[in-house]
């Protein structure tokens, strides 16, 4: 098999492993949960059309898989050897953190049989210190929301398999529901007037024409725009000068639904304009005003 950047994610039970195998099939890799480690040496052993597209290959490995902890450090000595490029993902969380997520879905712990959740949740963090110790990055999620730890994961991908253009993200959002983690830039637009007062557009979002109409027959978007986007092309260079490869500009307004939307839409034209790989996404739009 050609030799893929290859992450294998682990870490505790509710950390997030989940959502950040989703983030690496979005950043191109294929993906498999739960996989033996003791098969992995024979996976990496499968043909893969060279012409594919897969950028790397991604494993969700944890105690899930009875002889994991025993069988996995000569496993991966083995790839060493071998010469396969892999690191390794360790996502964890606080505990309270983790009694709530348990709590919330309802899921059960891999670990609790006799014991209490908490009993459960420590013993893990236990058991799985030595693979902490010789993890590539860990990633306490305590913080994170579901978007906010698939930006970081796809953002690690990124530098992974050293992508060579710098990945622009523009992203709307509230400030009534949370600023969004690991943002590079950060923009309050609640100076503007908001549509969300007149009745007959606070149904509508920023995608609407009516509510882009509303937002730029005042001339302080206008003025805002232009000033904003010299200020956008004047740090892009920069930032891909420094070796960048993931950076994310967020436009706030207070409920995430009209100002924010419609001006991350025209930022990211105008950045779309200028031939860089940029998308854009609305956090909070389909949340209640």
């Amino acid at each position: 098999m050609t030799k893929f950047k290859i992450i294998i994610i682990s870490g505790l039970s509710g950390s997030g492993k989940s959502t950040a195998i989703a983030a690496l099939e979005d950043a191109g890799f294929y993906c498999v949960d739960n996989m033996p480690v003791e098969l992995l040496p024979k996976f990496l052993e499968l043909p893969i059309n060279r012409d594919t597209e897969i950028k790397g290959l991604a494993f969700v490995m944890d105690i899930r898989e009875k002889s994991f902890l025993n069988a996995c450090p000569a496993v991966f000595e083995d790839l060493r050897r071998k010469g396969h490029n892999f690191e390794i993902l360790f996502l964890e969380a606080e505990e309270t953190v983790l009694l709530k997520r348990f709590s919330q879905t309802r899921r059960h712990h891999p670990l609790v049989r006799d014991k209490t959740l908490l009993e459960g949740i420590r013993e893990e963090i236990k058991l799985l210190n030595p693979l902490k110790q010789i993890a590539t990055r860990i990633i306490d999620t305590s913080q994170y929301n579901l978007h906010d730890l698939k930006s970081v994961i796809f953002n690690f991908a990124q530098n992974a398999i050293g992508a060579a253009a710098m990945r622009i993200k523009v992203l709307s959002f509230g400030y009534k529901h949370g600023i969004p983690h690991d943002t590079d830039l950060i923009m309050d637009v609640r100076f503007m007037e908001n549509p969300y007062f007149v009745p007959e557009l606070e149904a509508l979002d920023g995608k609407d024409e009516k509510v882009k109409n509303f937002v730029f027959n005042h001339p302080t978007a206008h003025f805002f725009i232009e000033k904003f986007t010299d200020l956008i092309d004047f740090l892009l260079p920069l930032y891909e000068k420094e070796g960048k490869s993931y950076l994310t500009i967020a436009i706030g307004c207070t409920g995430g639904h009209h100002r924010s939307v419609v001006i991350a839409e025209r930022i990211f034209t105008h950045i779309l304009q200028s031939g860089r790989p940029v998308n854009v996404f609305h956090r909070d739009i389909d949340l209640k005003i």
